[in-house]
């Protein structure tokens, strides 16, 4: 690898981890000098089912052995297309009908912005502070953290912005509302899990005024939260879900789903509502049909709660605030950013991989792939308990 990194591919910090990868499999990291590392993060949520799955593997392979790309999204009959959508559809509840499959969760959310205003025929847009739903620019501009965009502006107009988990901020949502864009538990913002009333008032809402509900499940979904869709939790259904991270097994798709009804107002006026070149890659789409297979067939779902509240039965410290923890989405709130950026760098050290948030720099972020074990859950704990002592 070249000495210095930062001349030729482009940096997004001034001190990236620069950690170098020579091999990922399972559970862990490897280095070129034989270093290991135990992924407790798993790419940000992606890795669900470990890396390199060997049924991911085998799947890659046999398509890309027909085809790869052939044709932008929508145009060409292509049976890990139709596979993957009559499989997804299979999970969600029955006002979720029909999918469309987009590169990434940032585009997912565009996507379903699009559709709400294109269904409605309103132009505002309800989100929360704390959100985050991606980087590009609409995105972007339904995310909660001024820092971020204050660079970036002006970004789209009608958002508005209300509190997390507050009903009394519920009546800012209005017949002008088309949509209310929501993480079913906020990531960035640090592991904040609503309650079910205040879930359920949400809905309703919505539905009082006629605006579309919008789930962002790019990082609870597929079984992160202990349930395939965090959703399910809190006996609700979305107009829209967006879904990414975990999706592919390690291979970048994502999608938004809604109903017939509103589906097809991407077809007319204008024609082409949402168009992508390589959103619906044939491999990609059968690496996303064998992930979902692995969660379904490996029994990795219904031991996501027993693993997480191994995770926080363990991780008592004086120094440790706070564990708030959804499943194995997990944050662990210190005093300081400081403490948790000497944390991670000494978990590093120890051969533990762990994060931070964006918007929650208080707080260290665990999302590890759901196939731990229990063995290695104790080891990164006991790792995870020196470095605070030695803190």
């Amino acid at each position: 690898m070249p000495e210095d990194t930062s001349k030729y591919l482009a940096q997004t910090s001034p001190f990236p981890l620069n950690i170098e990868i020579e091999k990922a499999e399972g559970n862990f990291l490897y280095g070129p000098n034989g270093e290991q590392y135990l992924d407790l993060i798993a790419g940000i949520a992606v890795n669900n089912i470990g890396h390199r799955h060997p049924k991911v593997l085998e799947a890659i392979r046999e398509q890309s052995e027909r085809y790869m790309h052939v044709m932008a999204f929508g145009e060409y009959l292509q049976s890990p297309q139709l596979v993957l959508s009559e499989k997804l559809i299979s999970l969600l509840p029955d006002n979720l009908e029909q999918a469309y499959f987009v590169n990434s969760g940032t585009e997912a959310n565009e996507a379903a912005l699009k559709l709400a205003k294109r269904h409605t025929g309103r132009r505002e847009i309800v989100s929360f502070l704390g959100s985050y739903h991606g980087s590009t620019h609409g995105s972007l501009s339904v995310s909660g953290n001024n820092k971020k965009k204050q660079a970036y502006r002006p970004l789209l107009p009608d958002i508005s912005f209300i509190r997390f988990n507050e009903e009394q901020d519920l009546t800012k949502i209005t017949e002008s509302t088309a949509a209310v864009i929501v993480e079913t538990i906020q990531g960035d913002a640090g592991v904040r899990i609503p309650s079910k009333n205040y879930m359920r008032a949400l809905r309703d809402r919505c539905d009082r005024v006629g605006a579309l509900l919008i789930l962002d499940e790019i990082q609870t979904g597929f079984g992160r939260c202990g349930s395939f869709f965090a959703f399910e939790q809190f006996d609700i259904s979305p107009d829209i879900v967006t879904m990414a991270k975990a999706m592919g097994g390690g291979m970048p798709i994502g999608a938004f789903v809604s109903s017939v009804e509103i589906m097809s107002k991407l077809t007319h006026d204008p024609m082409l509502g949402h168009i992508t070149t390589f959103g619906g890659h044939p491999v990609n789409c059968a690496a996303a049909i064998a992930n979902i297979e692995v969660l379904e067939n490996e029994s990795l779902i219904p031991a996501v709660e027993s693993k997480g509240q191994l995770f926080q039965e363990l991780l008592v410290h004086e120094k440790i605030k706070e564990v708030r923890r959804a499943g194995l989405m997990m944050a662990v709130e210190f005093e300081s950013a400081d403490i948790v950026e000497q944390i991670v760098k000494g978990c590093i050290a120890k051969g533990i991989i762990t994060f931070w948030f964006l918007s929650c720099p208080e707080s260290f972020r665990l999302a590890p792939p759901l196939t731990i074990t229990e063995k290695e859950i104790r080891q990164a704990c006991e790792v995870i308990l020196q470095v605070v002592d030695s803190t």
